[in-house]
């Protein structure tokens, strides 16, 4: 170990401290840190920024149009690269700061990394109230940056430059533990990163990261053998978990092999191919009449990597009620929830550990072959949704129908909100793991166009398929703009049904009228519709108005020749939706004027009345 000291600013230590750290994808020595996605302002420009310039070859820095925006597109290649690589996203003190709010959210609901670099107020308070300074009266070190606290892994605020020698190490930590994994968020007080300090030179000395793999406790192992070999009706519920440990070959082998049906969550979507054997489709609200319908039989429910949000769970009114849990999961607050025999440990390790146990034991043949019977029928509704017919406005399920068979083996669909996540995760057929990424732990408007640029960014093999709805490009689309900048092409899909679609369908099905949702609901002069094509050609981007779904066709095959970033735009049917069959526990006003509320309350109430409950 060296022992010397280099004198640095602290912005040019940490930035020097970011290129040395490394880990290793397939086999191959990589930085940890892949690059910055910044917008400088006061705050960052000075000193950090000052720094990244010095580092552009091996540390680049990637030019966004908005704080959230930039940081979803650090989000989505972090997802893309499985947890094993991380982005930075830095802004300014103030207004971009609190942009970078809404994104930490998604990383902490789907626990995820990202490292988030904030100019902050100045530690000597000299110039105070600086510009964009929030004062709080009653205590002078509140600033704009404390909102990061409650949707982050880490927080610290750097008040002298020595800080972040204990700070960094904490921050790399929390973002590569599969337990804790999530946002890491540092504020940078503008007068500290000036400061001139003698570094330790063993602070920068490189270092090789890795994910590690806790083992699961031997005695909670062999209780699950002995649970899930009393099973009837076993079933597996895959979760993003499953994906983030690298163990989709390990579950698809050991659900074939004993005879257990597999569902997958939203998250978990993509741990199987569509026609795997033991497959019987996305689980939940979302989801497919099969997975649902194996879940209300199941005796024994093995949740491998997954929170058990309720969009999986159906509210908890998804099982049986004398259903038992078996929860692998490396995070011990997801494990533990409902009354679930909690395996703490890594995904891979677990299941290869609780295969060994198993012997020869197998599931009952007449329920493997029960999940075959329904996940059939499943795909007969799906074939009947998706066929093409006369009316005059496709709907979202003949749209992702064509998109899906246009998509190429590896190409990445990505969706986040709204109608689509529905649609896509009950419609998509996947052909390889891992090519799904549908943002609905935090379900952020937005996240599609940045996420698909961020996408891009992570794998510029294949080009991302991103399909949005007109709420959500009307809401964050300026990335477009970003990714022909960059050269990082996607194929965009933008499904207008003149407003907020699903979330009117939500309003309707619990008795309400039509209010403020759809365009022609709202309190506007003159509904109209936003012609998407030639906003995106605005920003560089190219782009076809499709008019029927043979076109949507040729306008897919045409996409995947063009140069950059393509906007296929097509108007779409906000009625028409494919049927779930999961409950969804959401409130619905005890006392109302109308019929259609009242009708609804009951129904609600019936729905309650099955939940699961969570001790």
């Amino acid at each position: 170990m060296t022992t010397g000291t280099v004198r640095l600013t602290m912005a040019q230590a940490l930035v020097r401290y970011l290129c040395n750290q490394f880990t290793e994808l397939d086999g191959a020595r990589v930085p940890l840190f892949a690059g910055v996605f910044g917008i400088f302002g006061h705050g960052n420009v000075t000193c950090l920024a000052e720094a990244l310039e010095a580092v552009q070859g091996q540390l680049p820095t990637w030019r966004g149009q908005n704080e959230q925006s930039m940081t979803l597109a650090a989000i989505a290649y972090g997802k893309a690269k499985r947890r094993r690589q991380i982005m930075v996203a830095t802004s300014s003190v103030g207004p971009g700061a609190t942009n970078m709010v809404t994104a930490a959210g998604v990383a902490h609901s789907n626990r995820l990394p990202v490292l988030i670099l904030s100019g902050d107020v100045f530690a000597n308070r000299r110039p105070d109230p600086v510009l964009q300074q929030v004062e709080h009266f009653g205590n002078p070190t509140t600033s704009v940056n404390d909102a990061f606290k409650a949707v982050t892994r880490y927080w610290d605020r750097i008040t002298h430059p020595e800080q972040i020698i204990s700070s960094l190490p904490q921050a790399v930590a929390a973002m590569l533990d599969p337990a804790d994994c999530g946002p890491a968020f540092i504020g940078l007080c503008q007068d500290t990163q000036e400061i001139a300090f003698d570094y330790p030179e063993a602070f920068f000395e490189p270092r090789m990261h890795a994910v590690p793999r806790p083992r699961p406790d031997r005695e909670r192992l062999a209780a699950a053998v002995e649970k899930l070999t009393s099973a009837k009706r076993p079933l597996i519920i895959a979760g993003g978990g499953v994906r983030y440990s690298q163990a989709e070959e390990q579950v698809a082998a050991f659900a074939e092999s004993r005879g257990i049906p597999l569902a997958e969550t939203i998250a978990g979507k993509g741990t199987v191919v569509h026609d795997h054997p033991a497959h019987v489709g996305p689980m939940g609200v979302i989801g497919s009449s099969s997975a649902n319908a194996m879940a209300g039989e199941a005796d024994v429910v093995l949740a491998i990597g997954t929170r058990l949000q309720d969009f999986t769970t159906g509210s908890w009114t998804a099982f049986a009620g004398e259903a038992e849990f078996i929860s692998i999961n490396a995070a011990r607050w997801d494990a533990t929830k409902h009354r679930a025999l909690a395996v703490v440990g890594d995904a891979l390790e677990a299941v290869t550990e609780l295969d060994e146990g198993l012997g020869d034991w197998k599931a009952d043949e007449a329920w493997t072959a029960k999940g075959r019977s329904e996940f059939a029928a499943w795909n007969r509704l799906l074939d009947e949704h998706q066929k093409p017919t006369n009316a005059p406005v496709p709907t979202y399920a003949q749209v992702v129908g064509v998109v899906n068979r246009k998509a190429g083996e590896r190409d990445l669909i990505l969706t986040a909100a709204g109608g689509l996540p529905g649609e896509v995760t009950k419609g998509w057929r996947i052909k390889t793991p891992g090519t799904f990424d549908c943002e609905f732990g935090f379900s952020c408007m937005g996240y599609e166009v940045a996420g698909g640029w961020g996408a891009a960014m992570a794998d510029e093999s294949r080009t991302p398929i991103v399909m949005s709805g007109d709420g959500s490009y009307l809401m964050m689309n300026s990335d477009i703009y970003s990714s022909v900048l960059s050269g990082h092409k996607m194929i965009l899909v933008v499904c207008d049904n003149g407003g907020f679609g699903v979330i009117n369908r939500l309003q309707n099905f619990k008795g309400g009228a039509s209010f403020n949702n759809l365009i022609k609901d709202s309190r506007v002069k003159q509904p109209f519709a936003v012609d998407f094509v030639k906003h995106a050609e605005s920003m560089g981007a190219l782009g076809r108005q499709v008019e029927s779904l043979a076109d949507l066709e040729a306008a897919m095959d045409w996409a995947k020749t063009t140069d950059r970033t393509t906007v296929l735009s097509i108007v779409t049917d906000a009625f028409s939706w494919v049927p779930g069959d999961a409950a969804w526990d959401v409130g619905v006003p005890e006392v109302s004027d109308r019929d259609e509320v009242r009708a609804a309350r009951k129904d609600h109430d019936d729905i309650r009345a099955k939940q699961r409950i969570g001790v």
